[in-house]
Formats: C-alpha cells, sequence, structure tokens
C-alpha cells in the first residue's frame, strides 16, 4: 500500500495544465503562431511611417542634394543705386527697432538712443556692421556698408543724434 501511494503522490506533483496529447499540439502550434503575429505587428508599426519606396527618388535629385554648393559668390551691380537710410531702416532694420524686440533700442526713443549716440557714429556703424547682442551682422540684411551707415545714421537722427549722412565715395578716375 505504500508503495501505491508514494506513486500517486509522485504524479499528482509533476502534473502540469497539460493533460491530453490534443492540448500539447495546441500549445506547440501557438507558441510558434504567437509571436509571429507580435512580430508581424512590430514591424507593420514601426514602418507605418511614409517612406519612399527604394529606387523613387531620382539619381539626379539626390546626387545634387549630396553634392551641394558650401557658399556662393553673388555679384552685384556696381553701379546699382544706393538705397538711402530710411529705405533700409523699412527694409531690414524696422523688423526690430520699430517694436523694441529683442532689447533693441525703438526708432525714435531718444532715452534708449541717448547712451548708444554717446559712443559715437563709429562706434553704432561697427555694431551695425558686426552685429551687436541678439542683432546678426548688418542686422541679418544683404545691404552695402554705406546703406548701412546710411541706416544708422537715419536711426540715431531720429532718436536726437545730428550725424551727417555718409555720401558714396567718388569713383577713382582712370589713369590716363
Amino acid at each position: 500500500m505504500s508503495d501505491n501511494s508514494h506513486a500517486t503522490a509522485h504524479d499528482e506533483a509533476h502534473t502540469g495544465p497539460i493533460k491530453t496529447p490534443k492540448q500539447l499540439l495546441l500549445a506547440a502550434f501557438f507558441s510558434f503562431v504567437i509571436p509571429i503575429f507580435v512580430i508581424i505587428g512590430l514591424v507593420s508599426y514601426v514602418t507605418s511611417d511614409y517612406k519612399p519606396a527604394a529606387g523613387t527618388v531620382s539619381v539626379e535629385k539626390s546626387t545634387a542634394e549630396r553634392i551641394q554648393k558650401v557658399g556662393m559668390v553673388e555679384i552685384r551691380d556696381a553701379n546699382r543705386e544706393m538705397k538711402t537710410g530710411e529705405q533700409v531702416f523699412k527694409a531690414q532694420c524696422s523688423a526690430c527697432h520699430a517694436t523694441g524686440a529683442a532689447g533693441s533700442p525703438k526708432f525714435g526713443d531718444a532715452a534708449a538712443w541717448g547712451p548708444r549716440i554717446k559712443t559715437g557714429f563709429e562706434a553704432l556703424l561697427n555694431s551695425a556692421l558686426k552685429g551687436k547682442g541678439a542683432m546678426g551682422a548688418q542686422g541679418g540684411g544683404d545691404f552695402d556698408n554705406l546703406e548701412v551707415a546710411r541706416a544708422v545714421v537715419y536711426m540715431a537722427n531720429a532718436g536726437g543724434a545730428k550725424f551727417d549722412e555718409p555720401k558714396k565715395p567718388a569713383a577713382p578716375e582712370a589713369a590716363k
């Protein structure tokens, strides 16, 4: 009797959830199928953003993007009409100086321009050409240095200065 009870206790201790061959086949089948569906779902999730298929971008376009220019040379007409200080102010400087954005002195505000005017025209021009604080070189514009100087004079004079507007230097005469 002790042998029989020992064998029954041993069988009960080592039994699992799978009791029939049908359950074993279903467990084996689902242990392979479920991971496949999980992998397919993950792949579709990762690739769900729009990505052009290989070969849809032209070779010429992709080559042009890879070898694009680092810099460029621009040739301007040296005889073009120079802009006035007011024109340069309206085109470039007014973006910040009309509203006082980023701590810039507002146009016509004598209190804000006073300490700057005391530094002199050359210091103001240097700040305008090279940039200062949040203002980039030439205020981020694309003007000749003389045009920027005219804009500096225009803004400073509106703030109480009495600077003379710079004139375009005379062209050197051709050697005879």
